[in-house]
């Protein structure tokens, strides 16, 4: 089944045909040397030969290993051999070109067709169809290679308990393989060969996921169902795994046990070496504590970067009136839409407006700063922003104080291609349609009137300050995003004792989930979203932290949103013990009774995350799930929400008429939608993500008009993983609980 095996291996035979067969010599390659031939052989760049004359060189080496070695030696690497080993190595060279550097290959290749003829003698010659033993005498056929007495001493070894134990736990593991190899004797280094030349292809070699499924593609031409569905789940991998992922996309998707140093999917000669992936040792602690400085280093110039002012962005220049008379690149000459960003502390967008670029123009009958262009201000993003050069006419000091008026920005922040929205209140602020009960004309007047007369002075006065760098960069930023911080964190982790078992904490204050407590962080967590795994809670629940203390409590937005945990609130607890489920959530939501508040649940069904929204006051569920699967799907949640949410209002004593009591109105979003089987934690985050940044407590069906898109890209989802990879490090997370 392996690469380049025994040729007696590949099919049974009767003894009569064995011995009019022969045993091979290899007589054409002996008489070709004789005459002064010697063939060349070749090698992928891979390190596995392949041909012309690969098939020749493995079947030669087979003639010599059955001649020279004896069928007793169990121990390739035993170093009585040495000189058999160097014997066989000399006549190699005498009939091929070959160098030097390939000696260790033709030796284990060497030993490994060994096992195989003392594996072919066994199961032809000592075994029945039962896979009893046999007390066979030396078939005639191999008298020439073994003597009587080697024979003798190898059925006494196959009759002993522990071989015949090792040997029996051998053959039931290789006996039924899931995924069965269906080449024969074509290694996967001339399969590989085979299907380059077949598609003519300028390529040296294949993904290995490519090559193990036509490996597993028989005479039929025809692949399993199993084979294509890991196939599948290797394509969707290679869409988020990093190329420095050692583990390796083939061994991910089987998920299975592996070998130390074992590259899968690849066939004989292969390694980690052979494809310049470096195996991890473990460092000495005088290394340990020079890559401690030296990513501490990193860490502090990554802070002072964002911390620069924007002033240090800006080139210098003599001559101001040449930069006011020469269009600045990038920026299209004349007046066009425009981003307005600030580099301090962070990265973020804090305006909308029109960009002047305009030959002489002037700022209030004054030249404008070097490396800067006139900008009208329309829209205040970040109210509270300062202006990166104050209004000396206006006296205007901060974005919002500058909205109508001209002021002076720098070119490098600048981002031309934005057209300012026309808000629509049948779309932001109606109430959705998608109810599951019908509600009167006359109550969804009354409520659309409520919601633009509060909710639109709340958004385009507040809400918009509070959209964060998440919202600019999605925009703006065409770098891919960086990978420091989950490279420091690695780094990091690999100093302590977490992955040897060892475990931290995480504090959760009572703000969060309503009750506090310290979360449990170990090596499999931070594995998740170092090797892009399936999240858990415990990634769920730390992420969440982070955006209470980085997004909500800075901007006030705790009065408005606040989170359930989702240790309590899932389909799993909601089947076992739906009435502590029950009493949570109501406790919650009666402890917010007298504002309005958004309450998000990261909902977990046992293997998938969706997101549920829940404003308890105008009894509106939103459901978000990046599968594109609605409430109906999952019965017992909604029943238990639509409970939750009618108790709640009894509690409030709040009187409806008979025909309102059960309009408790679901909204499926039409959210973005995963591509693979992996995803949903992400997308989860960043539903919520997408909501904090624009502060609003009502959801598009159609989603945020500036989140808008069909799925989030691998960039996008890398934005959280960095998020919670800086968070973990702010907080020290690795290093606080040694001390404790």
């Amino acid at each position: 089944m392996a690469d380049d095996q025994h040729e007696e291996v590949s099919k049974k035979v009767s003894a009569e045909e064995e011995i009019r067969r022969g045993i091979t010599v290899m007589r054409r390659v002996v008489q070709g040397r004789s005459r002064g031939i010697i063939l060349d052989v070749y090698w992928n760049n891979q390190g596995q030969l392949i041909e012309p004359n690969g098939h020749t060189l493995t079947s030669f080496i087979g003639a010599l290993v059955r001649n020279e070695i004896p069928i007793t030696c169990d121990d390739w690497r035993n170093k009585e051999l040495n000189e058999s080993k160097e014997k066989n190595w000399s006549e190699i060279k005498r009939c091929f070109n070959i160098k030097e550097e390939r000696r260790g290959f033709c030796m284990k290749l060497a030993g490994k067709l060994l096992r195989g003829f003392r594996t072919f003698l066994s199961s032809k010659f000592l075994k029945d169809a039962d896979d009893n033993f046999v007390d066979a005498e030396l078939p005639k056929k191999y008298e020439s290679l073994i003597s009587a007495e080697e024979w003798e001493a190898f059925k006494s070894k196959r009759q002993d308990p522990v071989f015949q134990r090792i040997s029996a736990t051998n053959w039931e593991r290789a006996s039924s393989p899931a995924y069965p190899y269906r080449k024969g004797r074509v290694g996967y280094g001339r399969l590989e060969q085979s299907m380059l030349q077949k598609e003519e292809s300028s390529e040296t070699s294949l993904p290995a996921h490519v090559l193990w499924k036509e490996a597993r593609v028989g005479k039929s031409g025809v692949p399993q169902e199993e084979v294509l569905h890991v196939y599948q789940k290797c394509e969707e991998l290679s869409q988020s795994l990093s190329p420095d992922d050692t583990k390796g996309i083939l061994s991910r998707a089987l998920d299975v046990p592996e070998y130390s140093g074992r590259v899968r999917g690849k066939g004989f000669g292969v390694t980690l070496t052979s494809l310049s992936i470096k195996k991890g040792k473990a460092p000495s602690n005088g290394e340990l504590h020079a890559r401690l400085e030296a990513m501490q280093a990193e860490l502090d110039a990554l802070r002072r970067e964002r911390e620069a002012s924007a002033s240090t962005l800006y080139r210098d220049a003599s001559d101001k009136n040449s930069i006011n008379c020469t269009f600045q690149p990038n920026i299209p000459e004349g007046i066009s839409h425009c981003q307005l960003y600030l580099s301090s502390p962070y990265y973020r967008m804090v305006g909308k407006g029109k960009v002047h670029n305009v030959s002489g123009v002037l700022l209030h009958t004054r030249e404008l700063p070097a490396g800067c262009l006139k900008v009208s201000v329309d829209i205040a993003v970040e109210p509270n922003a300062a202006l990166p050069y104050p209004s000396d006419d206006s006296d205007a000091t901060t974005v919002h104080e500058a909205v109508g008026s001209f002021v002076a920005w720098p070119t490098n922040l600048i981002c031309v291609g934005y057209e300012t929205p026309t808000k629509s209140k049948s779309k932001d602020n109606a109430i959705p349609r998608h109810t599951e009960s019908t509600v009167s004309r006359k109550e969804l007047q009354e409520n659309e009137v409520s919601n633009a007369s509060a909710q639109q002075k709340k958004e385009v006065s507040n809400a918009s300050a509070r959209v964060k760098s998440s919202g600019a960069k999605k925009t703006v930023a065409r770098k891919k995003p960086t990978t420091k911080y989950r490279s420091c964190l690695r780094t990091f982790l690999e100093m302590t004792d977490i992955p040897t078992g060892g475990v931290r904490t995480v504090h959760m204050e009572v703000g969060i989930f309503g009750f506090d407590y310290d979360q449990m962080i170990g090596n499999e967590d931070f594995m998740q979203v170092f090797s892009h795994e399936e999240i858990g809670v415990t990634v769920v629940n730390t992420y969440i932290r982070f955006l209470y203390d980085k997004l909500m409590r800075p901007n006030g937005l705790d009065v408005s949103f606040g989170f359930l945990a989702p240790a309590t609130v899932n389909l799993g607890l909601i089947l076992s013990r739906p009435d502590t489920v029950t009493e949570y959530v109501l406790r919650i939501l009666m402890d917010n009774k007298d504002a309005e508040k958004l309450f998000f649940i990261p909902f977990n069904t046992g293997g998938h995350w969706l997101l549920l929204a829940i404003n308890p006051i105008r009894e509106i569920v939103y459901y978000l799930d990046s599968l594109g699967n609605d409430w109906t799907t999952y019965p017992d949640m909604k029943v238990l929400i639509d409970t939750v949410l009618q108790a709640f209002r009894a509690q409030r004593d709040i009187q409806t008429s008979r025909r309102g009591a059960n309009s408790i109105t679901w909204i499926k979003v039409a959210c973005p939608q995963q591509r693979n089987q992996i995803d949903c934690g992400y997308f989860m985050l960043r539903f919520m993500r997408d909501t904090l940044a624009l502060g609003r407590l009502m959801i598009s069906t159609d989603y945020f008009e500036e989140f808008k898109c069909a799925f989030y890209t691998k960039d996008q989802v890398d934005e959280i993983k960095e998020e919670w990879c800086q968070f973990m490090i702010e907080l020290n997370v690795l290093f606080i609980n040694l001390c404790n």
